[in-house]
Order: structure tokens, then C-alpha cells, then sequence
């Protein structure tokens, strides 16, 4: 008999993929025939369709798995009796790292050592936002720069962030972290991007100590720290049915803004949460939000409510979309 039934690719390696399936009794009407597998973790391959129509499934992917009664008594992943045969709908799909599927983004920097670069933090949240990923704001290292840390959190919260301030060494902070994964990400699918050495898999080994990631040391001459992260993989928040999940991803330091093409420069206002409610009220149609008398950003700024560290964030964000030719995108 062949089944059929849908869940989430947890891991992909060497063309053969980690899927969760679901538990069929909360989806009884879109399934006539349970399968015997409900619920369970199973590996398998791809259909060799994807191939040929040059598509790949991606970790956070939700696809339909085909199976019959002569896959489960095989038990063989390589076997074309278990097999990805569709994905679905993607609500978006990021290139670097290859993921799909992506809710919530846990935006990282660290206080000091490394000294955080806040136009590329701010590029990464203006990315998330366009892809319609919530972005939440982690600032480590507190215990090495607080006054720092805590300028830092003031900026994001003004912005509408959720912002943490914490130090995975002492452990301060890390319980109201805890506290938002537990009470926020239940069936969300979320990862934390940032440079490298900053702490992501420290603070993700102090949250949830029975994924034991691989972590490494600061190299002091570079002030960076190596990838340790491989893969995208991602792991449940608990066991209970319909938890979220959650990822560390290698690759998100690298994302080069020009390349990517996210969107064009008229459109990072709309990309930039605090600069929304005034978008449109600017003296002129057509106004940059860089220099123009009249603009309601600008004054936003000059009055405080919105951070200028933000505004000469969107700056150099806007200067580097400039050189972006049409065509680029392409």
C-alpha cells in the first residue's frame, strides 16, 4: 500500500534528508488513510524529478512524503519506496545559508571582542524583514562592555525590536532568552545569524544542553572566530507535538549585500521598522530620506525618535544600493 503524508526536512546531507514527519491526528482531514509512520523521524531521499527540473529540497522545507508498506519493512533511506515527492509552498527561501521556510531571526553581536559592525547588523535585519522574518536582537559579551550593551539595547527596543542583553559566560540574561524561546517559537522555525565568535553556539549550548554544538575560541590575532557550524540543521525546541525549532547556521556573516539583490534602494525605508510612520509625510514624493529639507525622517531623527545610529546605517545601506544596476538582479 502507498502512503502519503507531509513534514519538515530537519537536515540534508550527501542528497539524503532528516524529515519529521507529522502527527496525522491534528491533519485527519487532508490524510484519508493514516500512515504508519506519523509522527516519526525518518532519512530519504529525493524524487529524481527535483534533478531535472534543477530544484533543491532545503533544510526548514515542508514536503510531501510517498512511502509503502515494502519501504517500512526495508527500512532503507536510499530505497525509491521512500521518497520527498513534492515541496511546499515556500514563505521564503534564503541563498546563504541554503534554508527555507525561516520565522524568526536571532540577530547577534557581542559588546566587545569582537566589537560589533552595526551597518552589518542592520543590513541583516533589513534583509529578515523584507523576507518577512521577525528579527530579534541579541547583544552578548555584556560583562565585557555593559554601558555598551545596554546603548545597544535601547537603540533596538526604540526601533520596535525585541532586544536581549546577556552573557552566555555568567549567564546573565540567558533565563529571559529562555523564557521568549519557550513562550514565542511554538511551531516557528528560528535561527541565529551573526559574525562569527561571537557566541551563538555558546549561548545556544546554554539554552538547550542536549544539542552539545561544537563551539571555538576567538582567534586574538583576527579578532573573529572560526565556522564551526557545517550544516544547517534544525533541532526541536522540546519534544512535545507542534514545537518550534531551531537552528545554528554557518554562512550568515557572509551575506553580501550587493550580490543577494534583496531590493532596490527605494524600497529600505520600508525596510527599516522605525522609518514606516513616516513614509509619506516627507515634503517631496520622491524624498531619499538622506539630505532632503522636509523629510520626516530626518526630523524623527533630529528629535530623537528614531536612533541616528540607524539612520547612518540606512546611509551606507542606501549608498551601496546605488551602484546596483537593474539588471543585476536579473
Amino acid at each position: 500500500m502507498e502512503y502519503r503524508t507531509h513534514g519538515k526536512i530537519l537536515k540534508g546531507v550527501g542528497g539524503l534528508y532528516t524529515i519529521k514527519l507529522i502527527d496525522e491526528k491534528s491533519h485527519s482531514e487532508n490524510f484519508g488513510t493514516a500512515s504508519p509512520l506519523a509522527s516519526q523521524l525518518i532519512t530519504c531521499s529525493a524524487s529524481g524529478s527535483f534533478r531535472h527540473n534543477h530544484i533543491k529540497p532545503l533544510v526548514g522545507d515542508n514536503v510531501e512524503i510517498v512511502y509503502t508498506d515494502h519501504s517500512i519493512a526495508e527500512n532503507d533511506a536510499k530505497s525509491n519506496d521512500i521518497r520527498i515527492s513534492d515541496i511546499l509552498e515556500r514563505k521564503n527561501e534564503l541563498i546563504r545559508p541554503p534554508m527555507a521556510n525561516l520565522d524568526v531571526m536571532f540577530i547577534s553581536m557581542a559588546a566587545a571582542s569582537p566589537a560589533p559592525v552595526i551597518p552589518t547588523i542592520d543590513k541583516l535585519i533589513c534583509i529578515a524583514e523584507h523576507n518577512d522574518i521577525e528579527p530579534v536582537i541579541i547583544i552578548g559579551k555584556c560583562d565585557l562592555a555593559p554601558e555598551y550593551a545596554k546603548e545597544l539595547q535601547d537603540i533596538y527596543k526604540k526601533a520596535g525590536f525585541d532586544a536581549f542583553v546577556l552573557s552566555a559566560k555568567t549567564g546573565e540574561g540567558v533565563d529571559a532568552i529562555r523564557e521568549f524561546v519557550n513562550t514565542k517559537l511554538d511551531g516557528k522555525t528560528s535561527a541565529f545569524a551573526g559574525a562569527s565568535g561571537i557566541g551563538k553556539s555558546t549561548l545556544l549550548n546554554a539554552l538547550f544542553p542536549d544539542l552539545s554544538l561544537t563551539t571555538n575560541t576567538i582567534s586574538v590575532k583576527i579578532q573573529r572566530g572560526r565556522h564551526t557550524t557545517r550544516h544547517v540543521e534544525l533541532y526541536p525546541i522540546s519534544e512535545k507535538e507542534g514545537a518550534g525549532y531551531i537552528a545554528d547556521t554557518p554562512g550568515f556573516s557572509l551575506l553580501d549585500f550587493e550580490r543577494f539583490n534583496f531590493f532596490d534602494k527605494e524600497d529600505l525605508a520600508y525596510n527599516m521598522r522605525e522609518f514606516r510612520d513616516y513614509i509619506g509625510e516627507c515634503r517631496y514624493t520622491k524624498c531619499s530620506h538622506t539630505k532632503e529639507e522636509g523629510c520626516a525622517i530626518l526630523e524623527a531623527v533630529r528629535e530623537g525618535k528614531i536612533s541616528k545610529s540607524r539612520h547612518d546605517s540606512f546611509l551606507e545601506i542606501y549608498d551601496s544600493l546605488k551602484n546596483k544596476h537593474k539588471w543585476d538582479s536579473k
